[in-house]
């Protein structure tokens, strides 16, 4: 975000000189709810607003404010914003700063606070939030003084945005936001900050290396994680696979980063992976490492995770390289930067495509593939989680989809097949109530964009009251719940792993009907309960003008898989269909001009034509 032309100096309070300062900054949407110590700053919010060209969205809750900028921030890549008052207010936010800060995601939070004299008395509704927050914020801010407040903006967006991307806070007594200075506006490229440099561009010896094992590698895998999404590294990713006939898997935070239909695409790797991504991950002699961190939930056991593989690992936080595997070849950068860089020398070099590389090794995917396909189970008596899923992706396929966290995040990561920045879910805190304020900030981000949250009964409930928000503001949001009447993945890990002891998941009892709750708010309701209902009921929602609920009755026994139990290393899941015995699944072939799938008993390729 530029900063507009600098004006005069002139003498005004502290509250304006912040939302000034923002403004200047490009932010246009605010996602907050007022209260005492932050009121001199909703007078200015009032005045802005009158003016036009900035709007500030009262959500229900602060919580539903900071998922709301967190959703807006990944729709764009761009700072979200979110404003609460002292106390409860600022505590209410911690959830969606912890939120945004595991998935590295660009806030500048703004807090009230009691007046600077009072601070430290206990007084009412007085909290230290920063100090509650320091473990879960990339910085962290107490405005003592209205001269410093254009400054500590433009370094908060610069900290926000700049090597690792996450929250930044802003904490704003009362007294500091109505004294009036002389106020001089800051610019984002006027920001110095000492000792503070991250790194962009990779060493130079490291991606030589890196490169040289990529030419050598006979069963390489692509891993890529979050950080190519918050780069916008799709294209270079893109341009490397196919140069080098690299498979793709990706972590949940990577969805999108790569093209799920393309033939080199395996999916998503980890607990509720792929098998075949999982199998590959298990094989391979070379894993890329891009932009991911070797989290728990895709290594599962850490000392079995790709055990025969030498590891190149691209990540902008040099915290990250090495922490839980240590890599043959650390290289520290920007993810695009050093895949450009990559390219370029790769070119340079002489490398061109070869779609015959790697040929045994992709032929091998495809059989896992084959044998161990995602299945969409069918029930006589009742309708799948899965069929919801998948009849979205056929009705909706270019939508920007958010999640809630659980059986159904994982059934959506694994049939939708989204492009780059329309996922949007919590990954490394796992929050429930996270799907409908995010598909709020997510709109508002992208208005003209179908934006459809996918929850579970359980997790809706948590911050269901944004609903009244979509219907101030008619905010256009479609938001599924896939209803079991459980909280369904701890259902699931009761069974498997408790004895089927069910202590406190089920969820029917108490459990509001979700479409005369819609309508109390305002919204249009829907339910349904039969495969005969489901495409007709999706194509209603998509095309009313206004947000929806629609409560979709599932089978209340289905389990996610694949799964990897814990302990247990990714080739060691349960739940795998059961293997194909056909002999020409053995026997699949990729076409050497466009990577068509075929069987060997063909003698053209159907896709291009080319002769096999």
């Amino acid at each position: 975000m530029q900063l507009q032309q600098r004006v005069a100096v002139k003498r005004v309070t502290g509250a304006f000189a912040l939302i000034d300062s923002l403004k200047r900054h490009g932010v246009k949407h605010i996602f907050g709810y007022p209260g005492g110590a932050i009121l001199p700053i909703y007078d200015e919010v009032y005045r802005a607003q009158a003016e036009g060209g900035f709007q500030h969205i009262l959500v229900r809750h602060e919580q539903g404010a900071a998922h709301a900028a967190d959703g807006y921030a990944r729709a764009t890549g761009e700072v979200g914003v979110c404003f609460a008052t002292s106390g409860p207010g600022a505590t209410n936010l911690v959830t969606g700063i912890a939120t945004a800060h595991m998935d590295s995601i660009p806030l500048v939070v703004i807090t009230g606070q009691v007046p600077s004299y009072a601070i430290g008395s206990d007084a009412f509704q007085e909290t230290d939030i920063f100090g509650i927050t320091l473990p879960i914020v990339k910085h962290s801010y107490v405005v003592r003084d209205p001269k410093d407040m254009a400054r500590i903006v433009a370094e908060a967006f610069y900290i926000a945005t700049t090597g690792r991307p996450g929250p930044v806070l802003v904490d704003v007594p009362k007294d500091v936001a109505q004294q009036q200075f002389d106020y001089v506006p800051m610019a984002l490229d006027e920001v110095r900050l000492a000792g503070y440099r991250p790194t962009v561009k990779g060493n130079p010896r490291q991606i030589a290396h890196a490169l040289r094992l990529i030419r050598q590698a006979k069963q390489p895998l692509l891993y890529v994680g979050g950080g190519a999404i918050a780069s916008n590294a799709h294209a270079e990713i893109k341009e490397l696979a196919e140069r080098f006939s690299l498979p793709v898997t990706t972590t949940l935070m990577g969805i999108g980063a790569f093209d799920e239909h393309h033939s080199l695409s395996v999916g998503m790797l980890g607990m509720h992976g792929t098998a075949y991504a999982n199998f590959a991950v298990t094989e391979c002699d070379l894993l890329i490492a891009v932009g991911a961190r070797f989290d728990d939930r895709v290594t599962g056991k850490l000392d079995e995770f790709a055990a025969r593989a030498k590891v190149i690992h691209i990540d902008i936080d040099p915290a990250e390289v090495g922490k839980n595997r240590a890599p043959e070849v650390p290289i520290v950068g920007d993810v695009r930067q050093v895949l450009i860089e990559l390219l370029r020398r790769s070119q340079e070099d002489g490398d061109v495509r070869e779609p015959q590389r790697n040929r045994a090794w992709l032929n091998c995917i495809a059989r896992w593939q084959e044998d161990y396909p995602l299945e969409v189970p069918h029930y006589a008596d009742s309708l799948s989680p899965q069929e919801v899923i998948v009849e979205l992706s056929i009705q909706a396929p270019n939508a920007y989809y958010t999640t809630d966290v659980g059986q159904h995040q994982m059934w959506s990561a694994q049939f939708l097949k989204n492009g780059p920045r329309r996922w949007i879910s919590s990954a490394g805190l796992g929050t429930m109530g996270f799907g409908l304020p995010a598909a709020m900030g997510a709109k508002i981000a992208v208005p003209d964009e179908d934006v459809i949250c996918i929850s579970g009964d359980a997790s809706i409930q948590m911050n269901i009251q944004e609903l009244g928000t979509l219907a101030q503001y008619g905010i256009n949001v479609k938001t599924v719940i896939i209803n079991n009447g459980w909280q369904g993945m701890v259902r699931q890990w009761q069974q498997a792993f408790y004895d089927e002891r069910y202590s406190c998941s089920s969820m029917e009892v108490g459990m509001p009907d979700f479409v005369k709750l819609a309508e109390a708010y305002g919204i249009k309701g829907m339910m349904i309960s039969t495969r005969d209902e489901l495409k007709s009921a999706i194509a209603q929602m998509l095309t009313h003008d206004g947000p929806v609920l629609l409560d979709a009755r599932v089978r209340k026994d289905e389990n996610c898989y694949p799964m990897i139990p814990p302990g247990k290393s990714n080739a060691q899941m349960v739940g795998l269909p059961e293997r194909k015995t056909l002999e020409k699944a053995a026997e699949l072939i990729y076409c050497g001009s466009c990577g068509a799938k075929n069987v060997t008993n063909n003698n053209f390729c159907p896709e291009c034509g080319t002769k096999l």
